[in-house]
């Protein structure tokens, strides 16, 4: 099982020099890959409908493929993941251009986790239907993989319209695909559709949650076996928790697992480095980084 981390950018209020000492200390611990979360926009929650996600107006983000594209240049075989990048919000060619280049120039290091979200103000400034996001990820999918792999792609879809056009230069490969999300709807795309699946659950469901991939999975006439499965721990996990959670995972069938060092109290990188610094302590001592 690989074992990744997290970078805690909403504790971190914007500071650029803890992009770069996370992202070389994530390396230098053995970590497997780096995640990072997306928002491009904050709002307030002062508003109908409500908003029920967990991030305001108040809390900090990076652009994914722009941070990514750094930590790729000064660090040399950790792997680079959004966790997850919302898709439906953004232009596919564009992300597919953006991604491509990501791949490029992390030498195949980039892996693309994607979702729905569920900020429809960030949706609304960025041009996109909030309802529709569901459907439009499913497509988003198809004509990704085709502008990556082919030389020249005429595409009309409900949402896209491509009239022969050239990705160049394309990716050496059709890059890593992974979902994220918390229904049975996102389970069941998953199953049809992507490389792997990005688990954002606390340790008791995940046992039910791939219980509930691999009957969709079956369904979609797919293998367990060539299908990623990733967990997030939960934010606030203690240090000493984190051996017998991964161990957990990789027993319920779990193919990757990421740590985090957020809501641990932490507001300074040095504590979020030092947590790192024990985490993987406690992991290469029980074989698993």
């Amino acid at each position: 099982m690989e074992i990744g981390i997290i970078f805690p950018q909403t504790d971190l209020s914007g500071d650029t020099d803890a992009v770069r000492r996370f992202g070389l200390a994530a390396e230098e611990h053995g970590f497997q890959h780096l995640l990072v979360y997306d928002h491009v926009l904050g709002a307030t929650h002062d508003r109908e409908p409500k908003l029920g996600g967990p991030y305001t107006d108040k809390d900090t983000f990076h652009d994914p493929f722009a941070m990514l594209s750094y930590i790729a240049a000064i660090t040399q075989r950790i792997e680079l993941v959004t966790g997850v990048l919302i898709l439906p919000q953004r232009q596919t060619a564009l992300v597919a251009r953006q991604a491509a280049d990501v791949d490029l120039l992390s030498g195949e290091r980039f892996r693309l986790g994607i979702g729905t979200g569920w900020n429809y103000v960030e949706y609304d400034a960025l041009g996109q239907d909030f309802g529709t996001r569901g459907k439009r990820q499913a497509e988003q999918i198809e004509l990704l993989r085709r502008l990556w792999t082919e030389p020249q792609v005429d595409f009309s879809g409900e949402f896209d319209r491509m009239d022969r056009v050239t990705l160049n230069p394309r990716p050496k490969r059709s890059i890593p695909i992974w979902m994220g999300g918390f229904s049975n709807v996102a389970l069941r795309r998953a199953a049809r559709m992507a490389d792997g699946f990005i688990f954002a659950e606390r340790l008791g469901k995940a046992g039910r949650l791939v219980e509930k991939m691999g009957e969709f999975l079956d369904q979609a006439g797919r293998k367990p076996e060539d299908f990623g499965m990733q967990l997030n721990l939960a934010p606030g996990c203690p240090v000493g928790d984190i051996v017998e959670r991964a161990q957990h995972w990789r027993d319920c069938g779990g193919s990757h697992l990421s740590v985090t060092t957020l809501e641990q109290g932490f507001s300074k990188v040095d504590e979020h480095l030092s947590y790192m610094d024990r985490a993987a302590e406690e992991l290469s001592k029980a074989g698993l980084l």
